[in-house]
């Protein structure tokens, strides 16, 4: 007997987040709960392998739950990521019941919806998508999360809100200083910094008080860059430090003073640190 779609789905879930290093029962719900079809477009789809994309051979949202990434506008290369990147990045954000998210490229709104399942009906997502046309889609997919805001807008140089997660899913050099500011004492920023050519290292940022902030690679990832936060200076001290030195090394992220002899990488009015916050 064929399985159920949601068979499917809650095998799927509890792949992706064990795959991913985590036995999170919240996390593993979230992915059992939220219906991927509903974010990707009418099938058949496109799935990313390797280089190509291979068409499924119908519309069977079954073909869904692997852990593949789904073309949303192939010619743009935008796609629905990968379930395991973004279980264990979404593990390491630590989200909870009733907290403040912001999500900046919410893409058509998958993850953005896992979001919100996380933090509940009393929790609040605020997500940010430029893209006009992924907007209006995601606009339209997450319109039955009351918890969610999308703004069709850049994250960059819009005034968030205080809050205790920011996951980024769109490439940067350098975290804007906005984003820093707008996280609680314990928020965690988790987001990818990636060269010109999108590949980089996803890191979890903690701000641990005032202007302290703890700081660890995730893993090695690839990202379509987010508009208006590339900076070439901090995209080739990014490129040369992941070629001379382990990610495991950082520690944290340090601003507003000059690089010492810990530095792994420096930004613009940043660094990171192979020292632990101060």
């Amino acid at each position: 007997m064929m399985a159920t779609i949601e068979q499917c789905r809650r095998f799927f879930a509890e792949y992706v987040v064990r795959v991913a290093g985590s036995a999170d029962a919240r996390l593993i719900d979230a992915f059992a709960a939220v219906a991927r079809e509903r974010f990707v477009g009418p099938g058949p789809w496109e799935l990313c392998v390797g280089q190509r994309y291979l068409r499924t051979p119908d519309a069977d949202p079954r073909w869904l739950y692997q852990d593949v990434v789904v073309a949303l506008d192939r010619d743009a290369g935008l796609n629905n990521g990968q379930p395991t990147l973004h279980a264990r990045c979404i593990d390491a954000a630590q989200v909870e019941r009733g907290q403040t998210v912001v999500h900046v490229g919410a893409g058509s709104g998958y993850y953005t919806a896992l979001l919100a399942h996380l933090v509940g009906p009393d929790g609040k997502v605020v997500a940010f998508e430029i893209h006009e046309a992924l907007a209006r889609h995601a606009q339209a997919n997450l319109a039955a999360c009351a918890q969610v805001e999308l703004r069709a807008a850049s994250a960059v140089d819009a005034p968030l809100p205080c809050c205790n997660v920011i996951y980024v899913s769109a490439g940067i050099t350098d975290p804007p200083p906005s984003w820093l500011d707008a996280l609680r004492i314990g928020g965690r920023l988790v987001l990818p910094l990636t060269t010109e050519t999108g590949h980089g290292v996803m890191l979890a940022v903690t701000r641990t008080a005032g202007e302290r902030y703890a700081a660890r690679a995730l893993l090695h990832v690839g990202f379509v860059g987010c508009v208006g936060a590339r900076n070439e200076a901090t995209s080739r001290s990014l490129a040369a430090a992941l070629q001379r030195d382990s990610i495991d090394r950082i520690r944290s992220l340090r601003r507003d003073s000059a690089p010492d002899a810990s530095a792994w990488c420096r930004g613009d009015g940043w660094w990171l640190s192979c020292a632990d916050a101060a």
